[in-house]
């Protein structure tokens, strides 16, 4: 692979002429970023609780409103050309941005390290399938190392040479391949009308398990604007990112619920990777598994840029340390439950993003120019408002949900305290 690193530092806007994404490169990379091994492990998460038909519905209402979320932010970048944090400094202002950029570095180096980690406890119980137990094909620390070397070998190469010259012409054909696979075994080998006529054992409410669906896509707010300010128009970023997300996450995780209620109703992540291992020689789980090095390298090289943006460091260097910082991380620590990990998520940067929609298509009217402030006070009361929001649904009211009535809360408290001060006034059309 041709490695060409990005020129274009975190703080400043990529040129009109070198937006070349188009709609296909946009589909091709969200599809491929939401599927993988921790999909699929989320749909086990919610298969106990909601049952087949439960869990499907908490899926698919999750996964439309959070691609929907998630196309609107990237055209945030195609607007403006920049990346994700350095577009924050139009809401916050420049030192309020320095706050989600740190969280996002922070959690986007525990999601790589996730990632990390499930490749390497998937390719080490395929390596003991096929091999032995005990055997160099079932090393974990082996592959570890192996993982983290791609995952951060893509992440110094950049999104352009990823996308266009992986992606787009080979990855996601296989990846249909692998998904058409996996549904096909399934139809063929499970009783899914049995299934959908047994209820969960309701120990998990429906709003939860929207809130758990609707993480994954809201996972990826901080960063799309990374990748979509390459994009060549707002309309194309918009449908390729939400068409592309939504079929990849929803169809995977949905494979999740399905896999573990029909072969392996433990829950337990072991039981489901061997069912999925039983289907096509373990072929399709195979795929799976690189295509989770792509997850990783988003992780990776977004880590780069928010850091890029508060150090001033070249973007594909601070990804080469990120990269073996996650590495030398999945070699030490064990995979936790993260369903928290995913809440904790949505509780900071769902908020967050109510804010900057609000602001970007509302108050600024898509302008990217604003007059310089180092923080925009009302902006972050509103995030707060919200982030407070989400605690106060989930610990009292969990059956209510709490992703999306904290971010209509803070967008609303956006709008009323951007209007009170005034903040439409000090933007400009760019």
């Amino acid at each position: 692979m041709n490695i060409q690193p990005s020129t274009y530092s975190p703080g400043t806007a990529v040129p009109l002429d070198k937006r070349v994404f188009g709609a296909r490169d946009l589909f091709s990379l969200w599809f491929s970023l939401g599927i993988g091994l921790m999909v699929l492990q989320v749909g086990a998460l919610l298969a106990p609780g909601l049952g087949l038909s439960g869990s499907l519905l908490a899926i698919f209402l999750g996964t439309l409103v959070g691609v929907l979320l998630l196309a609107a932010v990237g055209v945030i970048g195609s607007d403006t050309g920049l990346s994700a944090m350095a577009a924050l400094k139009l809401s916050l202002g420049g030192k309020g941005a320095s706050v989600p950029a740190v969280l996002n570095l922070l959690q986007l180096i525990g999601w790589g390290s996730f990632e990390i980690i499930v490749m390497r406890d998937a390719a080490s119980l395929l390596g003991a399938r096929a091999f032995s137990e005990g055997s160099l094909g079932a090393n974990p620390l082996l592959w570890t190392l192996f993982f983290g070397a791609l995952a951060t070998l893509l992440a110094v190469s950049g999104p352009l040479t990823f996308v266009r010259k992986v992606l787009r012409k080979w990855g996601i054909w296989l990846l249909l391949a692998a998904c058409s696979w996996l549904t096909w075994n399934l139809f063929a080998k499970a009783d899914l009308a049995a299934l959908w006529a047994q209820a969960g054992d309701g120990s998990m409410p429906l709003a939860v398990g929207f809130d758990i669906a609707i993480a994954m896509p809201l996972s990826w707010l901080p960063l799309i604007a990374d990748y979509s300010r390459f994009g060549k128009r707002a309309k194309n970023v918009f449908g390729g990112t939400a068409l592309g997300f939504f079929i990849g996450n929803f169809w995977l995780m949905s494979l999740g619920v399905a896999y573990t209620l029909a072969f392996a109703p433990s829950g337990e992540v072991n039981a489901l990777l061997l069912a999925l291992a039983g289907a096509g020689l373990g072929i399709p789980l195979l795929l799976i598994l690189l295509d989770e090095s792509e997850n990783a390298f988003a992780d990776i090289h977004s880590a780069a840029v928010s850091s890029g943006m508060l150090s001033g460091l070249k973007v594909e260097h601070l990804a080469l340390a990120i990269g073996v910082l996650c590495t030398l991380i999945a070699c030490f620590a064990p995979l936790a439950q993260y369903q928290n990990f995913l809440l904790l998520i949505g509780s900071v940067f769902a908020p967050l993003f109510g804010v900057v929609l609000v602001d970007h298509f509302i108050l600024r009217q898509r302008g990217s120019r604003v007059a310089p402030a180092a923080l925009r006070w009302p902006a972050l009361l509103a995030w707060l408002g919200g982030i407070g929001t989400y605690h106060l649904l989930a610990n009292f009211y969990p059956d209510i949900g709490a992703t999306l009535p904290s971010l209509i809360l803070a967008g609303l408290l956006q709008l009323l305290l951007g209007r009170a001060f005034s903040y439409g006034q000090e933007t400009a059309q760019a």
